[in-house]
């Protein structure tokens, strides 16, 4: 039984990194729509999808538990705000052809979590972790000087995802996935409000103007919002950190693959390097993390008392 629902959780997470790994094409597909108006479509029909899915689920009464909590209300608040930057940031990198530096963003990440983990909740760390921290910030500066240019998208993705998973961390086993996404949205629908009629007093919008297939799509913006991160909330739940460590590679290894193999964009010498030493770090964290979950387990094992013993 453990090892059927680890199989289903493991299968779920995948299924989320992997949505997240090819959301760059989608992005592309919703050409002519700016990013400005990709991201307020976006956030209104996320909130329209999660009310349908609290309805369906009649999980509105968790919902309403979340809203009257002050201290969680704030938090959700928080997140939303970080999510709704994190989003923002990675339309304008997509169609602005930078979807192989938002990929490093994610590749980063990780990293980017642990030192957040010492800085704000004084955790510890080991050794592997922090020399993969310095050899990430070695590959963020041979990309500026080899480069030429800061990578603005990689840094603002991974600071503004880092600290919302921080934050998601405060509520983790409270606040569920539905009604976590429903709340955050919910205290950006009147950005989102504001961000179009801006748009269409500006560059007009372009919902219902550029045929059935582009509306259909942009239509399903909120599905497309949703159901990675209602796969990873599935994922999370059934399988170790560990399992879950390994697996967050598989978005932004995708993200690459688009950006080299399917969009064409220029990878030179230098990024190849930053990039490499980026993946040696990413590579150390990860030994590191499955070493020290061998580990817990194995003194788990040893701490139970045979019966009779």
């Amino acid at each position: 039984m453990k090892s059927s629902t680890e199989t289903a959780g493991t299968l779920y997470a995948l299924g989320a990194y992997v949505l997240w790994g090819i959301l760059p094409l989608y992005f592309v597909f919703l050409d002519p729509t700016g990013p400005w108006e990709v991201v307020a479509w976006r956030v209104l029909l996320s909130l329209v999808f999660c009310a349908i899915l609290l309805w369906v689920t009649r999980g509105w009464r968790r919902f309403f538990v979340v809203l009257k909590n002050p201290r969680l209300a704030a938090l959700m608040a928080l997140a939303g705000v970080l999510i709704y930057a994190n989003w923002q940031i990675f339309v304008i990198a997509v169609q602005a052809d930078q979807v192989l530096e938002a990929s490093l963003g994610y590749f980063i990440n990780p990293i980017t979590t642990v030192l957040l983990a010492v800085l704000v909740l004084h955790e510890r760390l080991r050794t592997l972790q922090w020399v993969a921290i310095g050899i990430a910030a070695v590959a963020v500066l041979v990309i500026i000087f080899a480069v030429g240019q800061v990578p603005w998208y990689a840094l603002g993705l991974t600071a503004s995802f880092g600290v919302y998973g921080l934050v998601k961390k405060q509520v983790g086993g409270v606040v569920d996935a539905t009604s976590g996404l429903a709340l955050e949205t919910l205290w950006l629908a009147p950005i989102a409000v504001v961000q179009l009629i801006v748009v269409a007093l500006t560059t007009g919008l372009t919902l219902g103007t550029a045929g059935v297939g582009h509306t259909l799509l942009l239509l399903s913006a909120g599905i497309v919002t949703a159901v990675p991160l209602l796969l990873f909330a599935a994922g999370a739940s059934r399988v170790p950190l560990s399992v879950i460590g390994m697996l967050q590679f598989a978005g932004p290894i995708l993200q690459f693959i688009v950006g080299v193999v399917i969009l064409h964009e220029e990878m030179p010498f230098a990024r190849w390097v930053g990039f490499g030493i980026v993946w040696i770090a990413c590579t150390l964290l990860t030994i590191d993390q499955v070493r020290h979950a061998r580990r817990t387990r194995a003194a788990a094992a040893a701490a139970v008392v045979p019966v009779g013993a």
